[in-house]
């Protein structure tokens, strides 16, 4: 429920609210949990599913019925003129005028003296349905199986996408851990010389120090404030790419709720438990169903050489007069069934060498996926190798933090009763900062290298 009203203030709450609300503290399922709801990729990814499942029914839509209403109007200009050649010869028809001509002459007096009988009238009216169903369409019923794989290849997709997003969220994360560490850290390496430079003023007020060795310490404190910036900006930019990845504003303000060493109590369970099965990457996913697609086209390419069969039929009402276009109607249905019968015999040879550039296509995928395989493989194997120097970095780092932590000690008690001299302090506080910086960079490089692992294999958790 917690978790739940995190997501809804993150989309309720308005830039000026955010900005002057109290910082809130997220753990990395919790930015998780947001980005995998609210990014715009995973958005894209699923209208995409919904899109092609549309356009599968669309596809199942050419197996069914067709009906379409349909109106036509004409009106003749000039009506066309019919000419007739009437020779009743021994039959007696006719009568003849001595021309030789007979009733055609006749017919030519009636009709102004040319012989020309104007036929049709004014208007024409057309209006009817009009149905047709496909019998036999093999490349139609191919197509639906073409969706489904589709479909599966945009679901492969969007888990793509899923697995990336919770890669970068995790980096992102991880960066933000390391930015907010190493500011700590920097942020007591400054105390640590500000309190030795205070301790020379007085030193120096009492006449127990030179000014040098003020300006000195002075110097040396100041060559940290840069570095004191530096971890600001860090951290600022990895929290704004973290609020970019979780899609939520970037007035929000939050800090996030565990540090780098916690992770150090779970590694060496998680180093025992690895895998390498890459059964589940994506990419190699996605080059298989894209290989069914491709099969599936050339046995779509070869059915463009079967025959085709369509039921057709239709149901119309004509009117013709003459005058005014909307008087006088005299509908009369006429209506008509067929079947008509298509079989492809020559097209210039494109359906034959477009089957053999599907074909040849459909070989280079295997050659592709062997390749794809190979480079996968390659990558688990480093990775796995990263996360085992990691550990080993870890522990190495770890202890050389106490080791430095030690010697820092034992300094500063030296140089409290003058014997050691502050160059001897300041290196040690270098060295127990450079440890310290070190032991983080190496815990941050081993969770990076995990969750490279985790994307390669492809089984992250998506279940946030």
């Amino acid at each position: 429920m917690y978790y739940k009203n995190i997501a809804v203030g993150l989309m309720l709450l308005s830039a000026p609210m955010l900005a002057c609300a109290e910082s809130v503290q997220l753990s990395l399922e919790e930015c998780l949990r947001i980005a995998l709801s609210d990014n715009p990729t995973v958005k894209v990814a699923d209208m995409e599913v919904e899109r092609l499942d549309y356009s599968k029914k669309e596809v199942i839509g050419q197996l069914l019925p067709t009906i379409d209403f349909g109106a036509n109007y004409n009106r003749t200009l000039e009506k066309q003129t019919m000419y007739m050649s009437m020779d009743f010869g021994d039959m007696g028809g006719g009568s003849d005028n001595g021309d030789g001509e007979g009733g055609a002459a006749t017919s030519r007096a009636r009709s102004g003296g040319d012989g020309g009988i104007k036929v049709g009238l004014d208007n024409s009216w057309s209006l009817g349905f009009q149905a047709s169903l496909p019998l036999i369409a093999p490349q139609i019923w191919k197509s639906v199986a073409v969706s489904d794989t589709q479909i599966l290849r945009s679901l492969e997709a969007a888990r793509q996408s899923r697995q990336a997003l919770v890669d970068q969220v995790k980096s992102a994360y991880y960066g933000l851990l390391l930015a907010q560490d190493s500011r700590i850290v920097i942020q007591e390496s400054y105390d640590m010389a500000r309190l030795t430079h205070e301790t020379y003023v007085k030193q120096a007020a009492a006449g127990a120090a030179s000014d040098y060795d003020v300006l000195r310490t002075s110097v040396a404190m100041k060559n940290i404030e840069p570095e004191i910036i530096q971890a600001d900006i860090a951290i600022k930019q990895a929290r704004l790419q973290l609020l970019v990845l979780m899609g939520v504003d970037s007035a929000f303000e939050f800090e996030a709720a565990t540090k780098l060493a916690d992770y150090e109590k779970t590694m060496y369970d998680e180093v025992f438990a690895l895998e390498s099965d890459y059964s589940n990457n994506a990419d190699l996913k996605l080059l298989d169903i894209d290989t069914k697609l491709l099969e599936q086209q050339v046995a779509m390419k070869k059915l463009a050489f079967v025959p085709t069969l369509a039921l057709s039929a239709n149901y119309n009402w004509t009117s013709m007069s003459n005058g005014s276009p909307v008087k006088n109607f005299r509908w009369s249905p006429y209506s008509m069934v067929g079947i008509t019968l298509s079989v492809p015999i020559f097209h210039g040879g494109s359906r034959w060498n477009s089957l053999k550039a599907a074909s040849i296509q459909a070989k280079e995928m295997s050659w592709q996926r062997a390749n794809l395989e190979r480079s996968i493989s390659m990558q688990v194997d480093i990775a796995i190798d990263n996360i085992k120097l990691n550990v080993k970095q870890i522990a190495s780092s770890a202890e050389s933090v106490s080791e430095a932590d030690r010697a820092h000690t034992i300094m500063e008690k030296s140089f409290e009763i003058g014997a050691a001299s502050y160059l001897d302090l300041r290196d040690s506080e270098l060295s127990l900062t450079r440890a310290r910086l070190a032991y983080y960079q190496s815990i941050y490089n081993y969770l990076i290298a995990g969750s490279k692992l985790e994307l390669l294999l492809g089984n992250a958790k998506l279940e946030y």
